[in-house]
């Protein structure tokens, strides 16, 4: 397959441009390539991204788009781009919509049917996640969790059989209470990794068991401080475990049938060992009867 090196500004079209989560060196030609040429940045922080087109000597027309006016200004971009101009959106740092702004003027875009034109980049959670040593093949992105405690523990308890690698983005003054909620929910055995700093100078990547990890957090201060990553190794079954939906199915048969006719049956519906729902029969029976 031929490879496009050629970065050729297209009118009417949006380009989703990823900057750098920490080192400026992380930013790439054809990023900066779009950053000059576009007729206009619709950045998430007009400040700090001028500071950013500044270091590199870009001179460029900004526009404020976040989470607080996109709604109101996505159909103001939709026109200009109507009438031909072309829009290079940025976030503060890394790719624009994963847990920033951008969503609502992207979705706007497709169904004007404007062309919208995505950059590689910068990605904090897939950074994170690279340098984990968890599995990568299969993993889901969940953001920043509630930040109240009854929020957070709602959430991460839904999520306790989930057997993908769970990613998580925490602040500073949460870490604390959403590693103790994780204790809580998953158990002080669940391999978590934090992931501080990335590409940033204090960079530090750390992996335990949850419960040690707290403690370990709680030892230094600095160890709290920065954009942190919470990689969640995900939920691994107990092969031997028997699912409460056999052993409900399991109690209702034996009402009514004998124990080894009750125990086929419920191996057949949901899929799981005869021999060890039989296993487990006759211990409730034993439990029952030196009770």
């Amino acid at each position: 397959m031929k490879q496009n090196d050629q970065t050729e500004i297209s009118a009417g079209t949006l380009y989703i441009v990823p900057t750098p989560i920490g080192n400026l060196g992380d930013i790439t030609q054809r990023a900066l390539t779009v950053l000059s040429d576009a007729d206009l940045i619709a950045a998430e922080d007009t400040r700090h991204t001028g500071m950013l087109l500044q270091h590199f000597a870009i001179n460029a027309r900004l526009f404020a788009l976040h989470d607080h006016n996109e709604q109101q200004k996505a159909d103001h971009l939709i026109s200009r781009l109507q009438a031909g101009q072309s829009i290079a959106l940025v976030s503060d740092a890394g790719t624009p919509l994963i847990n920033d702004p951008g969503y609502h003027l992207v979705s706007k875009c497709r169904e004007a049917g404007l062309k919208v034109v995505p950059l590689p980049g910068a990605c904090a959670a897939i950074t994170a996640l690279s340098a984990s040593g968890l599995p990568s093949d299969r993993f889901c992105y969940e953001g920043f969790l509630p930040a109240k405690t009854k929020g957070r523990c709602d959430a991460l308890r839904a999520l306790v059989q989930e057997p993908r690698t769970l990613i998580f983005y925490e602040s500073t003054h949460r870490l604390l209470d959403c590693l103790q909620d994780m204790v809580q929910e998953f158990g002080g055995d669940r391999f978590v990794v934090l992931a501080r700093e990335i590409t940033k100078t204090w960079e530090s990547i750390h992996g335990a068991p949850v419960a040690e990890l707290l403690d370990w957090v709680r030892e230094d201060d600095n160890r709290r401080k920065g954009e942190m990553v919470l990689i969640v190794e995900g939920y691994h079954a107990d092969e031997e475990a028997l699912p409460p939906e056999a052993l409900r199915t399991l109690g209702l048969l034996q009402r009514e049938l004998p124990l080894k006719k009750a125990a086929a049956l419920t191996a057949e519906i949901h899929g799981v060992k005869k021999n060890a729902l039989y296993r487990y029969a006759l211990d409730q029976q034993e439990d029952q009867e030196d009770a």
